[in-house]
């Protein structure tokens, strides 16, 4: 197992994981803005073959000078997906490590959010309980069929 820094040619591999596992899924455009705006904090993991079989899509929300109280830098995870026959390995543990580190050394994010549905209990344990994520707030109804998000939050001054 392989796990490097995305790069524009993996988008196929990224977005056919992403449509193989997960209800939310985007366009190509989506992808390749990710890949070309924030090159360092997007993951691959990758079989001995080369085929992407997970990944961490993230960006960087920057300061937004027009606010009256502008927020600081932080990150925000879109979309991490690890094939089914290759859960179980830390991939997405160590894909969300290497983000969140990149985030808090090239952006100085000062914290990574994140969105989970309140019924994946499998990820929440992920981000909780083995990252240290917390929940912030609920946001109801956030995603298309209605279910609720937990809105989840790590401090990056603590990795």
């Amino acid at each position: 197992m392989n796990i490097r820094l995305a790069r524009v040619d993996d988008m196929m591999g990224m977005q056919a994981a992403n449509l193989q596992n997960l209800p939310e899924n985007y366009v190509m455009k989506f992808w390749i803005y990710h890949a070309m705006t924030w090159p360092q904090i997007s993951y691959v993991a990758e079989d001995h073959k080369g085929r992407i079989v997970g990944y961490v899509l993230a960006k960087i929300e920057e300061r937004n000078e027009n606010e009256n109280e502008p927020q600081p830098v932080h990150g925000h995870v879109n979309s991490i997906s690890v094939l089914r026959s290759y859960r179980r390995l830390g991939l997405a543990k160590k894909l969300m490590i290497l983000s969140q580190q990149a985030m808090k050394e090239i952006y100085k994010a000062e914290y990574v959010s994140l969105h989970v549905r309140k019924s994946n209990k499998a990820a929440i344990g992920l981000y909780r309980d083995t990252l240290g994520f917390e929940v912030a707030k609920v946001e109801k109804k956030y995603y298309g069929d209605g279910e609720d998000a937990l809105s989840m939050r790590l401090e990056l001054k603590d990795i």
